[in-house]
């Protein structure tokens, strides 16, 4: 942690801080450094961003984006992905995306990497639920298994590889199973 001459870091000052690589995040006073990305995470992220994009952002749905700060409730936390609504997506003075997010996004998913904390990155996908966010998905691709947490709902548990993965209400469009998601750890030769 942080002190500065009058206690610890606030969350405007570390705002003001250079980011860093990986991402650090502002949780309850404490600034945590994300872990670098292995092979896995980054595999899993790239594709789910693009298979939520492909149907959500040409119908104007939503748009999912990787390792976006999102700052609200006190916190500044940085989802691998971070998924908005369209009419929610922050926008500058010129119409265009901000760089700036102050909101809670409204489907969260987050990856686990084997050395980070499964408490810790549950608590993130809480303080999304808690702040209006409509689902948060943990995907674990260690144990090839997901746990959907569904806004005002007991969170789900899946690990059949065919079992189809409960979306948020917006994009009831995309259908995924759990083999879709594992297969994507394949490399095939060409």
């Amino acid at each position: 942690m942080i002190q500065t001459l009058n206690g610890i870091l606030t969350l405007e000052e570390f705002l003001n801080l250079p980011e860093t690589k990986p991402a650090s995040e502002y949780i309850d006073g404490e600034i945590i450094q994300k872990p670098m990305s292995g092979g896995k995470h980054s595999a899993i992220r790239g594709e789910i961003v693009t298979v939520i994009n492909n149907i959500a952002e040409e119908q104007a749905i939503a748009l999912a984006l990787p390792e976006l700060r999102c700052t609200f409730g006190g916190r500044s936390i940085v989802p691998d992905v971070a998924v908005f609504v369209w009419d929610r997506i922050p926008l500058d003075e010129d119409g265009d995306i901000a760089n700036t997010f102050n909101a809670h996004p409204d489907w969260t998913i987050e990856i686990l990497s084997p050395e980070q904390s499964t408490t810790k990155v549950t608590q993130k996908i809480l303080h999304c639920l808690n702040s209006g966010c409509q689902m948060g998905w943990l995907i674990v691709p260690e144990e090839k298994s997901i746990f959907v947490y569904p806004s005002g709902q007991q969170p789900i548990f899946l690990e059949e590889l065919d079992a189809v993965i409960p979306v948020p209400e917006f994009i009831s469009n995309l259908t995924l199973t759990l083999r879709d998601i594992f297969s994507w750890l394949k490399v095939n030769p060409s």
